[in-house]
């Protein structure tokens, strides 16, 4: 899995069963509401799949705040199948981070590593 896909998934286990009033609510960092940020990752996606597919840019409708959460998985997965250079999976992967944080004040927890093996422990 990709980090970009692993990000995506994160962010969309924490948002996806929110409720009207949740998505009204400010964002930790902005003065934007929930629904306007995510709307705007929403929006920085799809450009990104449309530079990835080498089509033209479009604007994306402002849809209910319930169908974000389908929303971001729609475009995150045309990004995906798109097979874009990994320059441009950093950059996704990156506003969706930044999103993260600025939705809920930290950065999304990492996946857990596997250990260190360069050392290995003595009994």
């Amino acid at each position: 899995m990709s980090d970009f896909a692993a990000a995506i998934d994160r962010l969309l286990n924490q948002v996806r069963h929110w409720e009207e009033r949740r998505w009204s609510q400010p964002a930790i960092t902005t003065g934007q509401t929930r629904a306007q940020l995510v709307h705007n990752l929403a929006q920085h996606l799809a450009d990104l799949g449309a530079e990835a597919e080498k089509s033209p840019r479009r604007e994306l409708p402002l849809l209910h705040p319930m169908v974000l959460p389908d929303q971001l998985r729609v475009l995150a997965d045309d990004i995906l199948i798109a097979g874009p250079p990994p320059e441009l999976l950093t950059r996704a992967t990156t506003a969706v981070t930044e999103a993260h944080k600025t939705l809920f004040g930290y950065a999304s927890p990492q996946p857990p590593t596997a250990p260190d093996q360069s050392h290995p422990r003595h009994p």
